[in-house]
């Protein structure tokens, strides 16, 4: 008989789901930095690439406060969207359109990350994960930031600029 599946599980596995894609993430960051036009893309890129980097690092201090090792599980949903984001990079390069259709890409992953984010901090509070909550929520609002930013970003001067 199948061993039945508990909240516990799926938390584990979604927090391995998102180990995985903040690593694709971390590795598709300095590709978006060299390929933006705007210095202050290329600029919000490369924070974002440092704030990833200690976004790992929560994952790992998460896994360590579940008495789990940290390991990523493919996640087939951000590869679709790197790939996306990837495609625009390469259909784009050269084109004032390129870094508004990055910021899309990036907002993309944001998103995603937002809903991932949010639904482990809330199961980890149903859990009583309390240290997964902080670890989370600290990482949640800092992805509902980059998203903000980005948005502001885009609002003030790309997309003008991806209209002229």
């Amino acid at each position: 008989m199948a061993k039945e599946r508990e909240l516990k599980d799926l938390f584990l596995d979604t927090l391995k789901d998102i180990y995985f894609a903040e690593k694709k993430i971390l590795s598709a960051l300095p590709k978006m930095a060299k390929a933006a036009q705007s210095p202050k893309l290329k600029a919000a890129f490369e924070k974002h690439h440092a704030e990833t980097d200690g976004q790992v690092d929560r994952l790992d201090q998460v896994f360590a406060s579940i008495d789990e090792n940290p390991k990523g599980k493919t996640c087939d949903a951000i590869m679709g969207i790197l790939d996306e984001g990837k495609e625009i990079m390469d259909e784009y390069k050269g084109c004032e359109a390129l870094d508004a259709g990055m910021i899309a890409a990036a907002q993309a992953v944001e998103h995603y990350e937002i809903s991932r984010y949010g639904t482990l901090k809330q199961w980890a509070s149903q859990l009583r994960m309390k240290d997964a909550v902080r670890l989370l929520d600290e990482t949640l609002q800092q992805e509902r930031k980059t998203d903000e930013s980005l948005t502001s970003l885009a609002e003030a001067s790309v997309n003008l600029a991806a209209a002229a």
